[in-house]
């Protein structure tokens, strides 16, 4: 069934290398055949407390898999590739995750691969998984990401991974920042008000609530069973209510006093998995399979290490040129709310129609599953698009990076 793609460039040309429409219709096109995530859960005191990332993503293949038609469904083994974002887990899960699709139904055929790119994790998976389908490795492929930050988060010191002349070094050393200084970096470096940031951090949960009241996250949601039973398919992170005034009660996280970043304006540490089938069209149309959008680009980035929260600045910008778009051309963006401060440098260097950002909140007020993040933020963006209408997912990333993609709704 495989096939070599002919002609490997600007998503922008026909096979002739004619301009054409950006949502025109190629058998080479990377299509997206299903976009699910879980619920996220609360970390440490939430629903998925007391599980691993390895028993949810178990739970979510088998619930993802149930979801599609039968002629994947019961033929498994049309997926010749899985990969799988994580950055908490000793080697980013490599040996559980790979026991989670085996105990899912996917065969032992299948080949799987963990990678860490921190905050991108979920959505370099995709790329992933993308790339070996543009080069015509495979045709069909799963791209997943999966956090247990309850689980995992405390175990993780950085200063032991580092050897003291790494240490020593300057630059090496800014890798060591932690996030929550970055962000005051930004914040002081370019301006960022506290007033801001909680006026920003509000709009983010009252959009979430919103979103969880009219049930516009059903759709991509997969119910998750603990082991008790307990069925988990709601959003815990949005809270009722939330005003800039309210968070302006909270204390400073990481400066006292002077500080602007708090528990209310910065990203909520949760638990949650989510994943994306993605195909060649002509593979998805031949299986019958349904197509809800088309994957364009993806590009990452480096940025000071000190200021990384700048990252999506950098990023967009980059895979926008990419495929020959620009900012104005763009009808949602869902950029990872890492900190208030960070993402409104980025919506306000990029010219970004606020309205246009996170419609139904970011990660302030629904969480931020390190490694699920880029593939929830894809599960949700297809939601939110309407047919024609173009997306673009971007986070920044830790040590100093961004990530962004393009995408096609259908």
């Amino acid at each position: 069934m495989s096939q070599r793609l002919q002609n490997i460039g600007n998503h922008l040309s026909g096979s002739n290398g004619q301009s054409c429409p950006i949502t025109s219709k190629r058998p080479d096109d990377i299509v997206i055949v299903s976009a699910k995530r879980s619920a996220i859960a609360r970390g440490f005191k939430g629903s998925f407390k007391d599980v691993n990332s390895d028993y949810l993503l178990t739970q979510f293949l088998i619930q993802f898999f149930n979801d599609l038609p039968p002629e994947i469904r019961e033929h498994q083994d049309l997926i010749q590739e899985v990969t799988c974002g994580n950055v908490l887990n000793p080697g980013a899960g490599a040996t559980e995750h790979r026991g989670s699709c085996l105990a899912a139904g996917i065969p032992y055929s299948v080949p799987f691969m963990a990678l860490n790119r921190q905050c991108s994790s979920g959505l370099t998976a995709v790329n992933d998984i993308a790339n070996k389908i543009k080069t015509g490795q495979i045709d069909i492929g799963l791209a997943l990401g999966v956090e247990s930050m309850t689980k995992n988060y405390a175990a993780v010191n950085p200063l032991g991974r580092i050897s003291d002349e790494l240490k020593a070094n300057k630059e090496a050393r800014k890798c060591l920042i932690p996030m929550g200084i970055t962000n005051e970096n930004v914040a002081s470096n370019f301006s960022i008000t506290r007033q801001d940031q909680d006026k920003f951090a509000a709009n983010s949960y009252n959009k979430a609530e919103k979103a969880v009241k009219t049930g516009l996250f059903k759709d991509e949601i997969l119910p998750i069973q603990l082991p008790d039973g307990r069925i988990v398919d709601t959003d815990e992170g949005p809270r009722p209510n939330v005003t800039p005034e309210s968070l302006s009660k909270i204390k400073p996280a990481f400066i006292k006093d002077k500080g602007t970043t708090t528990a209310g304006n910065a990203s909520q540490v949760s638990d949650g998995v989510a994943g994306v089938l993605l195909a060649r069209r002509s593979v998805a149309e031949k299986l019958n399979l349904p197509i809800v959008g088309r994957y364009l680009a993806f590009q990452a980035v480096g940025v000071p290490p000190e200021i990384m929260g700048v990252g999506p600045a950098y990023a967009i910008p980059r895979v926008l040129q990419d495929v020959g778009l620009q900012v104005k051309d763009i009808d949602i963006f869902e950029i990872n709310e890492a900190f208030a401060a960070q993402a409104l440098y980025c919506i306000h260097k990029l010219g970004i129609d606020i309205n246009k950002v996170n419609p139904r909140g970011g990660a302030i007020a629904l969480g931020h599953p390190l490694g699920c993040t880029g593939a929830r933020q894809i599960a949700t963006i297809m939601r939110e698009l309407q047919p024609g209408q173009i997306g673009v997912t971007s986070m920044c990333i830790g040590t100093g990076m961004g990530a962004a993609a393009v995408f096609v709704k259908e």
